[in-house]
């Protein structure tokens, strides 16, 4: 039987608590999970993609069925070459499925790849990587939302 793939596809600047969850419960339904640590020409990132690659890959250690590499290039070849059968990502309601559905249907019609919606666990779905750079940018408390790795190179980030 083929193993069955999923690609967690993100920015990840930075990778939240949140992020961790979706990516921990999709490897309980999936054999392998790779997370895949993309550029979005939409926005200027805070820390430079190798960085949140080692982010991610901190935040996950010890998840075995896990593993991180960035997307360099289209999403769809990425899943390709990597024998993904799935996208799976986070919704925290419905202006994130707003956001993602035709992203889905793209990427459906390109690969015939399905993309599976995770609900954001009740504790997590008002957190955002955007939220947590901007309380981290004005000097607040971010160790709730973020690994301790994270919140560390937020800190430097924002000075």
């Amino acid at each position: 039987m083929r193993e069955k793939v999923a690609v967690v596809p993100g920015s990840f600047d930075p990778i939240t608590l949140g992020h961790r969850d979706v990516i921990v419960r999709a490897a309980a339904l999936f054999d392998r999970v790779v997370v895949g640590v993309a550029v979005n020409a939409a926005k200027r990132p805070l820390l430079p993609a190798a960085v949140r690659v080692e982010l991610v890959e901190n935040c996950l250690a010890g998840v075995t069925s896990v593993t991180v590499a960035q997307v360099p290039g289209l999403l769809a070849e990425f899943c390709r070459e990597v024998g993904a059968v799935a996208i799976v990502k986070g919704l925290r309601g419905g202006h994130d499925l707003g956001q993602e559905e035709p992203m889905a249907l793209v990427n459906k019609e390109l690969t015939g790849i399905e993309t599976v919606f995770l609900a954001a666990a009740p504790n997590w779905g008002h957190i955002s990587s955007s939220l947590v750079k901007d309380v981290a940018r004005h000097g607040g408390d971010v160790s709730a939302y973020v690994s301790p790795a994270v919140a560390q190179a937020l800190a430097t980030a924002s000075r």
